[in-house]
């Protein structure tokens, strides 16, 4: 649902052309667009807005001939090539159609139905209507730690540089990568800066005392208890990390966003948004998960951080900003494989707005024009 007057999708995944992906030529087999979704989003010198877009291409038939295959991305001389492994169909939970689970381990090993790389989509200044789609700056794996695929971009311009986070997959480690760029477009590897799982790492747009900060979400299969009558909730957190070059990262002794005991919407939770300073403090847009089914609910929430020591959290709305909206992906519902998810994940001045964008339903890109009153905190 909305509230809001200007919500939108403004690409799907029948925009994309194929014949223009990374895997173009690669594998003997039918792929497609599983989703264009979970947008990066910055302001170009040029005044424009770019959309750096997830796509998640998939395999059309992933299961056959007794098996269930994954793509990967293999080096090798030149640019390296994509190739498909196949795993016996008894060894694997193909419940979730994004992943399957492969059983026989002491621990979770998991593989992917599809391959994920990174489109750089131009908008108009106010993000409602496509400029270009930049194939030739499309940013796949180069390395065997991204041989699983590059996610979820998050872009932050501190000063005269984009900085910008992705989630790199590969058996070697589920880790943070970093790119940089001079003008938003042309974008350089600078390394991994996060070793362990981490998929929501946000550089703050500006620097606090001449330290570049972030907020983190280090994921585990263990938490420990808060005491009986907390107001938290055990749990994955949003926590901060701060670092002199943006490379080299110390976490922060102090604790960020904490999930709420008093709500099972917040039972899981991590960064959207990268914070962006306002008259009220450092503005954060996140998101919580509500346990359903297999997936769950992803809304998003914000809060208000001390704009000198962001492990202050001056005000958090407990009301979602944003939810799915149904009435966005209806003209798409043949395409649907997942409900009441919406993952904000890029925010802009707009003037007396923010233009927010999402990924909606991990299918398609979301553009919401929120007022910046709703902000606005005493």
């Amino acid at each position: 649902m909305t509230r809001y007057n200007v919500d939108r999708l403004v690409l799907v995944p029948d925009d994309i052309d194929l014949s223009r992906s990374p895997l173009a030529g690669h594998l003997d087999a039918e792929t497609y667009v599983l989703g264009a979704f979970n947008p990066g989003l910055t302001r170009l010198p040029n005044g424009n807005l770019l959309i750096m877009v997830r796509v998640a291409e998939a395999l059309r038939h992933p299961i056959r001939d007794g098996h269930v295959h994954a793509i990967r991305w293999e080096a090798d001389e030149g640019p390296g090539r994509y190739v498909l492994d196949a795993w016996p169909l008894e060894h694997a939970d193909t419940a979730d159609p994004r992943k399957f689970m492969l059983r026989g381990g002491g621990w979770k090993i998991m593989a992917l139905t599809s391959l994920s790389w990174l489109l750089p989509v131009e908008l108009t200044p106010d993000g409602l209507e496509r400029v270009a789609i930049h194939y030739e700056k499309a940013i796949a794996p180069q390395n065997s730690l991204q041989c699983y695929g590059v996610e979820d971009a998050r872009i932050s311009k501190v000063a005269e540089r984009w900085l910008m986070t992705t989630c790199s997959v590969s058996p070697e480690r589920h880790s943070t990568t970093l790119y940089s760029s001079a003008n938003g477009f042309d974008w350089t590897f600078e390394d991994i800066v996060l070793d362990h799982q981490n998929k929501d790492m946000l550089i703050f747009e500006g620097l606090i005392d001449g330290h570049y900060w972030a907020q983190t979400r280090p994921l585990g299969d263990l938490y420990f208890a808060y005491p009986p009558g907390s107001e938290w909730r055990a749990g994955p957190s949003i926590n901060l990390a701060h670092s002199p070059d943006a490379l080299f990262w110390k976490p922060s002794a102090r604790p960020g966003i904490r999930p709420h005991a008093a709500t099972v919407s917040t039972a899981r939770m991590g960064g959207g948004a990268p914070p962006v300073l306002t008259d009220h403090g450092w503005l954060t847009l996140w998101h919580g998960v509500e346990p359903h089914e297999i997936v769950g609910i992803y809304r998003t929430y914000w809060s208000i951080l001390d704009r000198d020591d962001p492990s202050i959290v001056l005000h958090t709305d407990h009301s979602p900003l944003l939810e799915a909206n149904a009435k966005l992906t209806k003209p798409i519902e043949d395409q649907m494989y997942l409900r009441d998810v919406v993952f904000t994940t890029g925010v802009a001045d707009g003037g007396d707005h923010f233009i927010v964008a999402s990924g909606e339903a991990d299918l398609a890109c979301r553009i919401t024009h929120i007022p910046k009153t709703i902000f606005a905190v005493d």
